[in-house]
């Protein structure tokens, strides 16, 4: 268990915890959870333009067109193929044994489109699924099991301590060591990602819907759950001279790869809430609650993002179809409120001609620094 008293932490723990500061403010873009919902933060609420103000300061730059937030990825295609097991569970089409097509993406936590693969702690799926009933779930999930803070001011002042102080271009020591002070909760999120294997490719990560939705049934039963993609290639870790030695860009190479093969995939595993489990994402349920296999995700292509189906996509967690409902989870409205700005200032970028690169028609991107 982690020592709540900051003090009490050992010096190359704390060591740990700003190192991987960084990393956490993926987290923060990836959850991106943080805009003002029903007045949250007081009268001086924040905003999701305010918000999407701060992660594009510090990611360092805007890239013009790119996603402010996992800006790196590939566009997917497939289907979802239901098992039956969710139609107790949710009134959602897709579980039913149908197949569900969808557009993805698969990505990897940074705002450059240029990040290094092998540096990315932190890798993303999203789906869009086209059910033949008219109605779309849209997801956004994550390689971590939990979110590395408890509360929306905490990840606003996450991403204020991880912008790069101009004189150096690099984040102040000494406010991200104010910052771990402040919340030594983090601590756990650090030492996840200090210790958890990295895998070698994007096909055997498990990706985790760490927030808490709702799933109600025909009945009008209602269940909260959480899930997880899980793959179906065995899990293969890779070293630290392997990740100091891959191409930046092999994620994708080692899709198109294995795609060349096959088709990849990801069970969808449901995890079901008693009803006193926490919706906050920063905490997680015992390892002892229910789980149910409910459909298999089927990657059947990639394609570059620049003029792929994905690169238009919000993948806004609230499109929900009917049997799933949002939760009083903090963090989901926020997500969407931020998604949203985000995507229209990329857009605005497209139309206004300024993203060359990232509609594949420049060999390098706009940005301003």
């Amino acid at each position: 268990m982690l020592d709540s008293d900051p003090a009490a932490i050992p010096a190359s723990r704390r060591r740990a915890t700003l190192a991987w500061l960084a990393i956490a403010l993926i987290v923060a873009a990836v959850a991106l959870a943080f805009a003002w919902v029903g007045g949250w933060l007081g009268s001086s609420r924040l905003t999701s333009q305010r918000f999407t103000n701060a992660i594009e300061t510090a990611n360092g730059q805007v890239w013009r067109g790119f996603r402010r937030a996992h800006a790196k990825g590939v566009c997917v295609a497939g289907y979802f193929e239901g098992n039956g097991q969710g139609v107790a569970l949710s009134s959602a089409r897709l579980f039913a044994p149908v197949r569900t097509p969808f557009v993805g993406r698969l990505s990897i936590g940074g705002g450059s489109p240029y990040g290094l693969d092998a540096k990315a702690r932190v890798r993303s799926m999203a789906l869009r699924l086209d059910s033949d009933d008219g109605q779309q779930w849209r997801m956004a999930m994550n390689s971590f099991p939990f979110f590395g803070v408890s509360s929306v001011e905490a990840f606003y002042e996450q991403t204020r301590a991880n912008t790069p102080d101009p004189a150096t271009g690099k984040p102040d020591p000494a406010r991200q060591a104010a910052f771990a002070k402040a919340h030594p909760e983090f601590a756990r999120f650090a030492d996840w990602a200090a210790h958890a294997p990295w895998s070698t490719s994007w096909a055997n990560t498990t990706f985790n819907g760490v927030d808490t939705f709702r799933f109600v049934n025909r009945a009008g039963n209602v269940r909260n759950v959480r899930w997880s993609m899980q793959p179906q290639t065995p899990f293969a870790g890779m070293t630290p001279e392997q990740r100091e030695q891959a191409d930046a860009d092999y994620l994708a190479e080692d899709l198109a790869a294995r795609l060349a093969k096959g088709e990849l995939r990801w069970d969808m595993v449901v995890t079901l809430a008693q009803a006193d489990d926490p919706v906050n994402p920063s905490q997680s349920w015992p390892e002892d609650r229910p789980r149910v296999t409910v459909g298999t995700v089927v990657v059947e292509s990639s394609s570059a993002q620049a003029t792929g189906a994905c690169r238009d996509i919000n993948y806004d967690p609230l499109v929900l179809p009917t049997g799933v409902e949002a939760s009083d989870d903090p963090i989901l409205a926020a997500r969407s409120a931020v998604y949203s700005v985000s995507f229209n200032r990329r857009e605005h970028d497209i139309a206004s001609g300024e993203a060359g690169a990232a509609t594949g028609h420049a060999a390098t991107p706009e940005s301003d620094r």
